[in-house]
Parts: C-alpha cells; structure tokens; sequence
C-alpha cells in the first residue's frame, strides 16, 4: 500500500524558506513522476511543481517558477520542495503526489492522478 508522509511545513516570514518533504513507502518509486500540489482556503487544489521519472525533468506552475525547487532522492523515495521568497499567497496545504503508473514525464498531469499525502500547512505572514 502506497504511503506518502509531507512533513517541514509551518509559519514563515514574508521572504522566507521553508523546505517540504515527502517520504513514500509501500514500493519503489524511482519509476513514477512525482509532484506537489496545494489547496489555499476556499480554493480548488492546484498543481506546483512536478519531476519526472529517470533524467529528472522538472515542471512548474507560473505562480512559482524561479521560487521554488522540486527534487527528489530515489534511494530513500522521498521528494522535496525547497521554497524560497515565499509570499502571502503562497500559505496553504500543500500535498504530495505520486503517479499510478509508471514512466510519466513532468508535463502533462495524467489523468489518473495517482496518490495523495495527507499535507503540511504552510502559511506566509505578511
């Protein structure tokens, strides 16, 4: 059974850093595009950042592009997200993700979106 455990969230400054991480268990994952995503407040969840499978390539939301950092360690299944210059609007839950199937690249999201964590709260104040 597939398992998915964030954990580094918190309160930061304006301009801060935090750096999340996901461990996963239940399998070997070096196979599977991995991702985060986060869920604001009255928001729809919304997609971050992903990292393929194999050479790594990465993908990020506009919102975040040139803050935030996704990386991931295949021998200890975890992924990270090193986020820098945080604002405001970047406070929510944020969620890890694994495919369900193998291979994926780091765009476009499949359809079948795979496993979720259970989040880390991240929240920005001003």
């Amino acid at each position: 059974q597939v398992q998915l455990v964030e954990s580094g969230g918190g309160l930061v400054q304006v301009g801060g850093s935090l750096r999340l991480s996901c461990a996963a268990s239940g399998g070997s994952f070096s196979r599977f595009a991995m991702g985060w995503f986060r869920q604001a407040p009255g928001k729809e969840r919304e997609f971050v950042a992903r990292i393929s499978w194999g050479n790594g390539s990465t993908y990020y939301a506009d919102s975040v592009k040139g803050r935030f950092t996704i990386s991931r360690d295949n021998a200890k299944n975890m992924v990270y997200l090193q986020m820098d210059s945080l604002k405001p609007e970047d406070t929510a839950v944020y969620f890890c993700n694994v495919d369900a199937m193998p291979w994926g690249t780091a765009w476009p999201l499949p359809k079948n979106r795979g496993y979720w964590g259970q989040g880390t709260q991240v929240t920005v104040s001003s």
